[in-house]
């Protein structure tokens, strides 16, 4: 069984939601469905069909979930420190063409989330900025082109 590297926070917010999807959804689907087939004919009856398909959907989520959450191997980023990036980094990159700056945590693949600032650790950026420390430059080839960053600041949150 491999393990999956993922922050606590990350950790904790699939645990709420194997919780709320077991406490909640759950039992709103089987009334769903209790509900649908009192309606008689099953084979027409589109409420039930919704009803299952949802059941379906909720039931491999949840699979997935207590899968992911077994296998998590939890890192606080919080009790780690220093200036080189590593898991857990929030870390602010400069690109060197236009000076735009962006900043990204670099979190597990099950977390990561670009439009939250969450960036997987299997991406490329994630890849080229470990090891990297404030004021490193780097290189790094993207489909547009090739691109070069700079580290501006690491911390850990």
């Amino acid at each position: 069984m491999q393990k999956v590297p993922m922050t606590l926070q990350g950790y904790e917010a699939m645990q709420e939601e194997l919780k709320t999807l077991k406490t909640q959804e759950r039992p709103a689907i089987i009334q769903a469905i209790a509900e649908a087939r009192e309606h008689g004919d099953l084979s027409e009856n589109a409420e039930y069909h919704a009803a299952r398909e949802r059941q379906s959907f909720v039931e491999g989520r949840i699979a997935q979930l207590e899968d992911s959450i077994s296998r998590a191997d939890v890192i606080d980023p919080s009790k780690l420190s220093g200036d080189q990036v590593k898991f857990g980094a929030t870390v602010t990159v400069a690109d060197c063409d236009t000076d735009e700056e962006s900043v990204y945590r670099l979190v597990g693949e099950l977390e990561a989330d670009i439009s939250e600032g969450k960036l997987s650790i299997a991406s490329p950026l994630a890849r080229a900025l470990i090891g990297k420390s404030v004021g490193d430059s780097f290189e790094l080839t993207t489909p547009g082109g090739t691109k070069d960053y700079e580290v501006v600041s690491v911390s850990y949150k």
